[in-house]
């Protein structure tokens, strides 16, 4: 039994992504119901509702006002399924919201279950997709408000999420959204990254035009752009960013060899300085992959979990069954293959030719290849041919 008290947070015991909430009898039928189709939720009711089973089945019991109880439940879940009414939640809530990159997401559902309602934070928090799964369960009417959605458009601060993108600043999200919503001139620039980033069925709106080189786009003078790539832009083209984000795809694979013993502080000096000569940004790296007797190495372990990179590791044989430019009889001595960085980027990738075949620094041998992807399944009624 969780007891609610001011000035108090309560101790609660969060097992999953999502909390339902209910303080009415109608309310707590519908959240037993819905709880029995969510098995990645928790549930959360008054005590004067209680039913006999709660404790087999998870359930939390409550006692007090359930304004108290939502400091615990912010912080801890990913949603919240709120069977209350709508003013008295954001009344609520109001003194606990942040911001849209860290508030969870809020559905409210009315005391019918006739409309299940996307309140916060639709986009970054989930609440859109979240309102639809939970409509779907319950036979509800989904209530979504955000412009992007209703209009079938680009959301863009989720445009590239799914596949890992990553925003360069956040600071013109809202201005390039409005942009988008409000049917200006758009340019989306792909130089790099996943093609299938348009989600309907349906072509691109017509105020939206996709290129494949910022040049063309700055040439075009559109009104808001998005930019997906991996490199650096020049100082020409900062100008596209004027009302613009840029995104950075995930599509760097960093083949790495080194002696044994090498420091983090080296692996990742040589990492820096090297996609800097290449103008390339580390926000797009994918992966450091490397022969598996490095499998351990303290050094790139440390490099790998402080920026949270994928670390793959190749047999010697593996690594020799890639066509190399530079095969090495001293390298195969010592591991049993005729290269490690190389054939291990080439492997990573999937790529024929690598940005970097081989640079030695110091203990470090590096070798840098970017991903492609086939631009199919892009819209291309709007696609700008060179």
């Amino acid at each position: 039994m969780i007891v609610l008290q001011e000035g108090e947070i309560p101790a609660i015991a969060q097992r999953g992504d999502y909390a339902i909430v209910a303080i009415t009898k109608h309310g707590v039928e519908m959240a037993r119901k819905l709880h029995g189709s969510f098995s990645h939720a928790d549930l959360y009711y008054m005590s004067k509702f209680e039913r006999g089973d709660e404790e087999a089945r998870g359930i939390q019991l409550f006692e007090g006002s359930v304004r108290l109880l939502f400091p615990a439940l912010f912080p801890a879940y990913k949603g919240l399924i709120i069977i209350i009414s709508l003013g008295a939640v954001i009344r609520m809530i109001a003194p606990l919201l942040q911001d849209k990159k860290k508030d969870p997401g809020i559905v409210v559902i009315d005391d019918k279950g006739e409309n299940v309602i996307s309140v916060l934070s639709g986009h970054l928090g989930g609440a859109n997709e979240l309102t639809r799964e939970v409509a779907a369960a319950m036979g509800a009417r989904p209530i979504i408000t955000t412009a992007s959605d209703v209009q079938g458009t680009i959301a863009v601060d989720l445009f590239g999420r799914r596949f890992g993108w990553e925003w360069e600043s956040a600071d013109k999200l809202t201005p390039v959204s409005a942009s988008v919503v409000n049917e200006e001139r758009v340019a989306v620039v792909q130089e790099s990254g996943e093609s299938g980033w348009w989600l309907y069925d349906t072509p691109l709106p017509p105020n939206i035009r996709t290129y494949v080189a910022v040049s063309e786009a700055l040439a075009a003078g559109p009104q808001a752009a998005l930019v997906v790539t991996h490199r650096l832009l020049e100082p020409e083209e900062q100008a596209i960013l004027d009302n613009g984000v840029l995104y950075r795809p995930k599509v760097i694979t960093l083949g790495i060899g080194c002696n044994r013993g090498t420091s983090a502080e080296e692996i990742e000096a040589v990492i820096t300085e090297t996609l800097a000569e290449l103008k390339f940004s580390v926000r797009s790296v994918k992966a450091v992959c490397t022969i598996d007797l490095k499998k351990d190495e303290e050094g790139l372990l440390a490099v790998v979990q402080k920026h949270g990179w994928a670390f793959v590791t190749y047999t010697p044989e593996q690594l020799n069954s890639v066509a190399i430019e530079d095969p090495s009889d001293t390298v195969y001595k010592f591991t049993g293959a005729y290269g490690v960085s190389e054939p291990a980027a080439k492997l990573h990738t999937g790529a024929e030719k690598l940005a970097l075949v081989k640079k030695k620094s110091g203990n470090v041998t590096i070798s840098v290849g970017v991903a492609s992807f086939a631009q199919e399944g892009r819209a291309e009624a709007n696609v700008l041919q060179r």
